[in-house]
């Protein structure tokens, strides 16, 4: 229902009629817990409407009002098909780090919830991703009351073996629980033979070591102890070691050191876990291997740091490597590592397109599929050497989850391949643009360096026309002509102008795709045929690239000593009309006002010097009328 204030929706609980004084109690202490409870992992109760009690109610006991999650709970989220053999990487971070945080309030207020289970979880969308909450608190245990179990509460395949046993228990049957159901949100079923009967169930169990995190059936009918989380599941190799050993922590048989990791400090299992979630994560696609890489990277790292990293796993030198992000832009080496770590914070764990850096062998343009054989999971390999056997029902149920899982893991890993394209294509269109801009730019200042010249030339021959006389001056015109028939225009602009076209077909590229469907190791080899034409493409783009940038360089430079030419050029035409005007004094003689006229006009040719004006525009003439006059 809503609130008419607020408009905002809330969920009434009600208890049965018929209740026993127990459940009476355990109904009222809930109600009295979720009232003084302020968490945002936690579900918040509501003051219940006004008049609400009177309708509702069939009995005595009070209305217990919550906000309300539209997300459902846990067990409904982990039905889905899709989390058949558990949910992504980013969601189990995300719960985690929610049911962590809402366990820690709760042992702060010495409150015990004794039936964490996924019914007990609901979901609700926030801003950003999913936000988990914990709720019923039917079960919630206070510290300060006696804290010996005499009867059974909650689900039996999450209750720590204490609470079964009927002994002395503490806020560690909730690490129990808590690691039992993360166990099962990473594989997708109950670690503990999840089929059996409570008296064997317990009896088996009790053999377990304090190391051992799952205990199975295998499709033998042979129970097996494992101190490995099994495959299928989303999680990372980095990530998958760090949460066995946590989970070894969780599920410790003896309540006393359930939780507690002596050789850490700090040594209790919420701190541990706390130093898991705040791991920053690279995913790295090799993409000459088709295999992720992960790393964790500190705030310091550099990218360059990273590449070191990467060499020793793949033994690509860090010289030769290029890491992309999706669009095409690398990563410098200089920059921080972090900047392409995941934040799942900030990011929607149920997103199946996790974002990824691609690894490129600048050194390579040969690209080979590597058909390293895939590890099948054990129910598809037992199936696969005696297809005759039949299977009950829930082994059935687990070895088609594990054959859908495969075939969406191919689908996903051909995805990721084609980010990969995709960001090298990217990146070819980067380069391939600034090589377009870098030829542009060497048209313009070759055509502007030819016009520079051919009117530097024709004014050098006019000059030598008008005043070849005056080369026994010392005037270097002839000279200055030498240098400048050296700055010839063959330039290697036509060549390196044809050599950027690169060949290219995107008919080939849609002919793939569509055929990559059927057939996985064809995807692949296709696949990597095309990868290596872009890197072929790239490869002669990088090396024209430079190639284009000396041409504009030489250009560049050949333009300044043309410029320092024509300076050196206009500097001795006036020194030369200098030497006529003194010449032209000391011939006549002249003194007094006729030479304070001349001395004004050479002062006059020398700001017309000064403001770069064009020899065309200077005024022998008026020189010459002066002398005759």
């Amino acid at each position: 229902m809503r609130f008419q204030d607020t408009e905002e929706q809330i969920a009434i609980k009600q208890c049965r009629q018929e209740l026993s004084e127990r459940s009476k109690e355990r109904w009222c202490l809930e109600i009295q817990i979720m009232k003084r409870l302020d968490h945002v992992n936690v579900v918040a109760a509501r003051e219940v409407p006004e008049g609400m009690q009177r309708m509702v109610a069939t009995n005595d006991l009070p209305l217990l009002a919550m906000e309300y999650c539209q997300g459902g709970d846990l067990r409904k989220y982990l039905n889905l098909f899709e989390n058949c053999c558990g949910m992504r990487e980013g969601s189990v971070l995300i719960l985690l780090r929610d049911i962590s945080l809402a366990l820690t309030y709760l042992h702060k207020k010495r409150i015990i919830h004794r039936d964490l289970k996924p019914e007990n979880i609901v979901l609700q969308q926030g801003e950003k991703r999913l936000i988990h909450k914990i709720i019923d608190l039917g079960y919630a245990k206070e510290l300060d009351q006696s804290s010996l179990c005499t009867s059974f509460v909650g689900t039996l395949q999450y209750l720590a073996p204490e609470l079964i046993e009927r002994q002395k228990y503490t806020v560690t049957v909730d690490y129990w629980s808590f690691g039992t159901l993360v166990v099962e949100c990473i594989i997708g079923y109950r670690p503990f033979l999840p089929t059996w009967q409570p008296v064997p169930w317990h009896n088996k169990l009790m053999h377990k070591q304090n190391d051992d995190i799952v205990v199975y059936e295998d499709l033998s009918g042979e129970v097996r102890f494992s101190k490995h989380l099994p495959q299928p599941n989303h999680l990372n190799s980095l990530l998958l070691e760090k949460m066995e050993r946590w989970l070894q922590l969780m599920l410790k048989w003896s309540p006393k050191e359930r939780g507690k990791n002596h050789k850490a400090k700090p040594s209790d299992c919420f701190s541990q876990l706390e130093i898991i979630l705040q791991l920053k994560l690279v995913h790295v696609l090799n993409m000459m291997s088709a295999k992720i890489l992960s790393y964790s990277v500190s705030d310091d790292e550099t990218v360059a740091d990273l590449q070191l990293r990467i060499e020793k796993d793949t033994d690509i030198p860090a010289a030769n490597q290029e890491l992309l992000l999706e669009a095409g832009l690398a990563l410098e080496p200089n920059g921080l590592a972090t900047q392409c770590a995941i934040d799942y914070t900030e990011l929607d764990g149920r997103r199946t397109d996790s974002p990824l850096v691609f690894l490129f062998d600048r050194s390579s343009c040969s690209y080979e599929p590597q058909f390293t054989p895939r590890t099948l999971p054990e129910n598809i390999r037992f199936v696969q050497a005696d297809p005759c056997h039949l299977l009950a029902y829930s082994p059935l149920r687990r070895t088609c989850s594990q054959a859908w899982h495969t075939i969406r893991s191919l689908k996903e890993d051909w995805q990721r391949l084609q980010q990969g394209q995709k960001a090298a294509i990217m990146s070819l269109l980067r380069h391939n643009s600034s090589l377009s801009k870098q030829k542009n730019e060497m048209v313009s200042m070759h055509q502007r360096l030819m016009a520079k010249l051919d009117f530097f030339t024709t004014s050098l021959h006019i000059d030598m026309d008008k005043y070849q006389e005056q080369t026994a001056t010392g005037i270097g015109i002839i000279s200055q002509k030498r240098h400048v028939d050296r700055f010839s225009p063959d330039f290697p602009f036509p060549s390196i102008c044809s050599d950027q076209r690169c060949p290219g077909n995107g008919q080939e590229l849609v002919h793939l795709v569509v055929q990559a469907v059927q057939f996985y190791e064809k995807k692949l080899r296709d696949f990597y045929t095309h990868l290596s034409k872009t890197a072929v493409c790239r490869q002669r783009v990088m090396e024209l690239l430079p190639k284009v940038e000396g041409v504009v360089q030489k250009m560049a430079e050949s333009e300044q000593v043309l410029m320092s030419l024509q300076e050196k050029r206009q500097r001795e035409l006036w020194n030369l009309l200098k030497v006529a005007c003194v010449r032209t004094h000391d011939v006549s003689g002249c003194h007094g006002p006729e030479v304070d006229h001349c001395n004004r006009y050479i002062r006059g040719t020398r700001v017309c010097q000064d403001s770069h004006l064009n020899v065309k525009n200077v005024n022998v003439r008026k020189l010459r009328q002066y002398h005759n006059h």
